[in-house]
Formats: structure tokens, sequence, C-alpha cells
């Protein structure tokens, strides 16, 4: 009996001996919860002309946007996964860097989300953004030339910087939707011509976001941007082009006073996406 307890003992030491042991700091890392990073501009804010007023905040208007929501597809995939969101409403590749349209108490928008991953090195899922819009609407008012060249370039130092400080941590960048292809209504060749400048800029964009390695949501496609040949009944119009529909119905844009007409998306054009970043990363 003595002999046999001493073989099953010497078994069990044996067994113990082969587990892997688990240090304190890898326990306390397999615990340890993990950000997605949100930057941008008012999508990234989740901005809708709907719970206050838009004023110079990150956190203003009704902020529930596609950050929110992606949080929520990607929680199952990532532990304990929580959200840090510095998207800024007005935001341009040039004032992320210098100058930003809100306050943040490190400097810039890109300042804050530096500080944020030097503070939390190794514990980033992943990044999103969204920026160039104001480059064209705000600081270049509307010339395409002066826009282009400031985006080409920003938006690449914005990437090195954040590649820079979040290594090997996954990014991906989105084109744009085209709110302007409801100018259709009054002329469609108008609305074409929408379609097809809203391409050429997303084109530039996926351009700098290719030449950085970084991953791109089609919005463009998820809002049917180009498509004026398949139709869907809009209430109370009736058929239209499926670009038009989508560009109605996902955001503020047809929309009547006092809430629009607002180019913003709304929880529809949030989720729609959402579900374009979560396609790029297989969630």
């Amino acid at each position: 009996m003595g002999t046999r307890l001493h073989r099953m003992a010497t078994v069990v030491a044996l067994a113990l001996m082969a587990m892997p042991v688990v240090s304190r700091s890898e326990a306390a890392a397999a615990s340890k919860a993990t950000y997605y990073l949100s930057v941008g501009d008012s999508l990234a804010q989740g901005y809708q002309p709907i719970g206050g007023p838009h004023t110079n905040s990150p956190a203003s208007g009704y902020a529930q946007g596609y950050a929110n929501q992606l949080w929520k597809l990607a929680r199952g995939s990532f532990t304990q996964l929580q959200l840090q969101k510095l998207g800024c409403g007005g935001e341009s590749t040039a004032t992320m860097i210098a100058d930003s349209r809100c306050s943040y108490p490190e400097g810039s928008q890109l300042d804050a989300a530096v500080a944020f991953l030097d503070a939390h090195l190794g514990e980033v899922a992943f990044i999103t953004i969204d920026l160039g819009a104001n480059d064209v609407f705000i600081d270049c008012g509307g010339d395409s030339g002066c826009a282009l060249q400031q985006i080409g370039t920003n938006l690449p130092i914005i990437l090195d910087t954040l590649r820079e400080h979040a290594p090997g941590v996954p990014i991906i960048g989105m084109n744009y939707y085209s709110p302007f292809v409801v100018a259709w209504f009054d002329d469609h060749a108008a609305g074409q011509a929408a379609s097809a400048a809203t391409v050429a800029f997303n084109n530039f964009l996926e351009g700098i976001y290719s030449a950085a390695h970084v991953a791109v949501a089609d919005v463009e496609s998820a809002f049917a941007v180009t498509n004026f040949t398949d139709t869907a009944t809009l209430h109370g119009v009736g058929p239209v082009p499926l670009s038009v529909y989508r560009a109605c119905t996902l955001t503020w844009n047809c929309t009547a006073p006092p809430l629009g007409p607002d180019i913003h998306a709304n929880n529809d054009g949030y989720a729609t996406i959402a579900h374009a970043f979560a396609d790029v990363m297989a969630l």
C-alpha cells in the first residue's frame, strides 16, 4: 500500500512539473482590459443633430456613432474591450496635428491619441480613423486642389505617428459616403456628379491608406454611392436610385428642418459604417 502511494505521489509530482508555469505578471496580463481607440472627425465622434448643440467638444451632440456600435460588435472578440473615443466635429488632417477644433488636455487630438497609446502600450486591440472631409469643406472652402495637397501631406504623418506609438496594432481607415447624391432630386446629372466626385476623393484616400498598409472600411459601397441603376421605394416619394435611397435613409440629409437637412449619418447609417469596419476585421 505504501509503495503504491509513493508511486502515485511520484506521478502527480511529475505531472505538476510538466505543467506550464503561469507567472503573476502573465496572469495579470490575461485579465487586463484591451482598448479600441477611435480618432477622426464628426463621424468618429458620432455626431447627430439631436441631443443638444454641436459645441466644440469631442463629446458634444448625440455621440452614439459608428465607434460605439463597432465596439459592441467587437466585444466578443477581445477581452474586456473598452472604447476610447477621441473624434472631434470639424477636425481635418491639419487640425488633428495642431490646433484641434476640440479641446484636449494634451493639446491636439493626435497628441491625445499618442498619450493614450503610450499609457496603454500592448493593451490596444485596434485603431479606427476617418479624416479628410473637413479639409475639403472647412479648411479649403471646397478647393479640391488645396484639400488634396493638405491631406497628402498630413494624413501619412498621422498614420505614421499612430503606428510608431502602437507597433503591431491594426489601424483601419474608411472611405466616405456621399450625402450630396440627393441633388438627384433636382438634377439627375448633379446627383451622379456628386457620386463621381466622392469616388475620386475616396480613391485618393485609399491610395494613402494603402501606402501606409492600413486597411480601409468600404463605406462607399455600403452606402451604394455609385448605384443609380437599382431602385428602392422611398417613403413619400416612390422609387429612387439605391444611391439616393441610402443617402436619404442612412443620413439626415433628406430630413425636414429643424433636424435636417444634415449630412451626418443617423443611427442606421452609423450601424452601416460600423459593419463596414467589422467586415474588414472579420468580426
